[in-house]
């Protein structure tokens, strides 16, 4: 199974995006729908996909999870971890339709960098980890320390990385992810996806060159075991097509094995968020 483990919907003019204001985001300010990724999927040859929140609200997962496209394998959904009503509200998720398989928050956005070492987030992660659901980080390089002493936290719990973490890729370097991320791939609970880079690169003039010295780290840090492909679409279409993406990573990884691009494009996603119950 080739697993793209990272896209999204939305239709803005149903909710409010804030992470789409700005003229920039123009060229993706429509309704992305599953009719939109099917026949792309079909010519990338990927079979399956995990569909990820865009917005703190509980009825857009409730809506994810309705959606019935046979691609997606499971929905990374969103809710309050901070709530007391976590416990409820992810048992209602869990007993509804569609397959959840991993929560996530928009932590980059919170503007304690330490938001994840809260009591309440913790009491949230916890009920997380008893509905044996996975934990998408959704950070940058500022909050990599808290993200850090969370994963060691909470070692049998399975944290997945979005976007490498966003890296500065337009600069060409960004010293304190460089120096941080070993430490958050040094817990073996931890998988990353490469995923959401080239909106992090120079979006007009973006090469396979620029991602590579992220990539080859990424790789290096967490090992072929423990990395994933996301194509990160449609936020991707501001810098890229599908393809284009997937041609670009594939140009910026080291030399990879047959059996290691099978993990990378399927094996590591399908045991990670254990899909195989969906094939």
């Amino acid at each position: 199974m080739r697993v793209d483990a990272h896209q999204h919907f939305w239709d803005p003019a149903r909710y409010s995006y804030p992470w789409m204001d700005g003229a920039a985001m123009d060229p993706v300010r429509r309704a992305f729908a599953p009719d939109d990724l099917r026949d792309v999927l079909v010519a990338a040859g990927i079979d399956r996909t995990v569909l990820v929140q865009t917005l703190p609200d509980l009825d857009e997962t409730r809506e994810f999870l309705a959606l019935e496209a046979d691609f997606i394998a499971g929905v990374v959904g969103w809710v309050d971890l901070t709530s007391l009503k976590v416990d409820d509200e992810l048992s209602e998720l869990l007993d509804g339709p569609g397959r959840l398989i991993g929560i996530r928050h928009q932590v980059h956005d919170e503007p304690d960098p330490d938001w994840l070492l809260r009591d309440d987030v913790r009491r949230g992660l916890a009920a997380v980890q008893r509905h044996g659901l996975v934990y998408d980080l959704l950070v940058r390089a500022r909050d990599l320390p808290a993200a850090i002493a969370t994963a060691r936290a909470f070692p049998d719990l399975q944290f997945v990385l979005d976007h490498i973490a966003k890296p500065r890729i337009a600069d060409g370097s960004d010293p304190a992810w460089s120096e941080l991320m070993p430490g958050l791939a040094a817990s073996p609970n931890v998988a990353v996806k490469l995923s959401g880079m080239v909106t992090e690169a120079d979006w007009n003039r973006w090469t396979a060159d620029d991602l590579r010295p992220f990539v080859e780290r990424v790789v290096e840090w967490f090992g072929t075991d423990r990395i994933l492909f996301g194509s990160d679409w449609p936020v991707c279409l501001l810098a890229g097509s599908y393809d284009e993406v997937r041609t670009g990573l594939n140009a910026a990884l080291p030399t990879l094995t047959t059996t290691e691009r099978d993990l990378l494009y399927g094996g590591n996603a399908e045991r990670v968020y254990s899909l195989a119950a969906v094939r």
